[in-house]
């Protein structure tokens, strides 16, 4: 029986953060963390690295890369996750290592006008996008995943699947949108029914309902 490759401790950290149903990017970002970490200190494996190492990585971020205190905090819990839950390691100093200490700032908050002068340079699906986000409070992500079955017209409602935190929550959508939305929902139909002549038009499933329902990704609506 042919062995099966090693597989790689970037590819250990994917699976942990994906059994965990960590964001994607969450996922992204502490994986970047990681390799830099790895690159940092000339690739050596991070089983052989300790306290001084990572306090050197997170200084150097702050006196040579002057990152932000939040920015140097992301870059620390991604390598809290590594050892702690793909290595499996009981370092108790890093519990200790200081977190940077972000500093109180107020929002910067756009006026009606502002966001309005805004908008109306976006064309498009870009536009809808914009007036999502402003219209109804969802996330960058949350609005380019929002799904047909999540978009409840009659009871003017989007539900937000699977959102930070992995949590769900109801929102409202605003009666201005109903119209913009319905056209995109009809030419996206009208361009994923073309694809599915020419033999594509396969869409992402969440989980594993590619393999519960085989032909799903690729079925008209």
């Amino acid at each position: 029986m042919e062995a099966k490759p090693p597989v790689s401790l970037l590819d250990r950290v994917r699976d942990r953060i994906r059994l965990k149903h960590y964001s994607l990017r969450t996922e992204q970002a502490y994986c970047d963390w990681i390799r830099r970490f790895i690159i940092f200190h000339g690739k050596r494996h991070p089983s052989g690295l300790g306290a001084a190492e990572v306090e050197a990585f997170l200084t150097s971020l702050a006196v040579e890369g002057r990152v932000a205190g939040s920015t140097q905090n992301q870059a620390k819990s991604a390598l809290l996750f590594l050892y702690k839950e793909v290595l499996g390691a009981e370092l108790p100093w890093l519990d200790h290592v200081e977190r940077a200490k972000a500093p109180a700032r107020l929002p910067v908050v756009l006026t009606r006008d502002e966001v309005s002068r805004v908008l109306a340079r976006l064309d498009g699906v870009h536009r809808l996008i914009g007036l999502l986000l402003y219209g109804t409070g969802l996330r960058i992500m949350e609005a380019m995943r929002l799904r047909v079955k999540d978009v409840e017209f009659s009871r003017r409602e989007i539900l937000v699947r699977d959102g930070k935190g992995g949590k769900d929550r109801v929102t409202m959508l605003p009666i201005r949108l109903a119209a913009p939305l319905r056209e995109q929902l009809a030419h996206a139909r009208e361009l994923h029914r073309v694809d599915l002549d020419e033999g594509f038009g396969a869409v992402w499933l969440p989980l594993a309902f590619d393999r519960k329902y085989p032909g799903a990704a690729g079925a008209a609506s």
